[in-house]
């Protein structure tokens, strides 16, 4: 019998056939997957409690998701291209940003095959990271991928020389707000980088800041195709991160989404659905 894996993760095939069909489906052997496409799929999933709170306070780390919706969320990201959060959720939480699925590159599989590509948003580059930092370390040991940095001002030659060390790469886009502002937002334009480096499929897991521009009234949340939320049952009451879109000068339109499907998961309630942007 084959020893378990340190620290790897399991997620049955009797779960994760309910989630299969809210999935990029490309290969890394399939037709598509050497050929440029003009937009990733882009995959928005996050944990909440009851009243739509992501963290108990700004800043604070916080576990929402039960043991089996934890593996779900690395069987996700072994799915993806990339898993994307904001320098925010980087600074606050120190992630790892990898996949502990038992079978990916790292956890008992070769090279790093089904490892995501992190990229963490950081347009003011406000993360300070270090050579111990978790995603760093873990480049450097082989259990994950390191990093895309998405930036608009040119890095300190110290943050460059530890991320390409391991691997990783800053994306300097040059934007500045009257661009952004041109182009309604830079989502476009950030998703279109990351096409252009081989990227096919992008998991948004936060943190709040992203997740509500994406969701908010501006023509980002149509680059959305799949949502998968996890609901956990429980309160964090006021003053904690929330999921509420801004909805600027004008009231935000209803949103809704279609093709929903509610999944158990431990004492978790997954909601899977895609947008229906028919109603914006």
């Amino acid at each position: 019998m084959t020893a378990p894996v340190r620290d790897a993760l399991q997620f049955p095939a009797s779960d994760s056939q309910h989630i299969e069909g809210y999935l990029p489906h490309d290969s890394p052997t399939s037709p598509r997957a050497h050929q440029h496409v003009s937009k990733p799929f882009v995959t928005l999933t996050f944990a909440t409690s009851l009243d739509s709170q992501l963290a108990i306070a700004p800043g604070v780390q916080t576990a929402l998701s039960g043991p089996q919706s934890k593996a779900m969320t690395h069987f996700l990201r072994s799915r993806h291209d990339a898993i994307l959060i904001g320098a925010g959720t980087a600074i606050a939480d120190n992630p790892s940003l990898n996949c502990r699925i038992e079978g990916v590159g790292g956890y008992g599989g070769e090279g790093l095959v089904g490892q995501p590509r992190p990229v963490v948003i950081d347009p003011r580059g406000r993360w300070q990271f270090s050579e111990e930092s978790k995603v760093m370390r873990l480049a450097k040991e082989g259990k994950g991928k390191a990093p895309y940095i998405v930036t608009y001002v040119e890095p300190s030659s110290y943050q460059r020389k530890i991320l390409e060390s391991v691997g990783g790469e800053y994306l300097v886009l040059g934007l500045s707000p009257e661009d952004i502002a041109a182009s309604g937002s830079s989502w476009h334009i950030i998703l279109d980088a990351l096409a252009h480096r081989g990227l096919k499929s992008v998991m948004i897991e936060g943190g709040g800041f992203v997740i509500n521009d994406i969701l908010g009234p501006g023509p980002a949340y149509s680059l959305v195709d799949s949502v998968i939320v996890t609901i956990a049952p429980t309160w964090l009451g006021r003053g904690g991160v929330q999921v509420c879109p801004d909805g600027g000068s004008e009231r935000l339109p209803i949103t809704r989404l279609k093709d929903t499907k509610w999944i158990p998961l431990g004492e978790d309630a997954v909601l899977c659905g895609r947008p229906n942007t028919t109603l914006r």
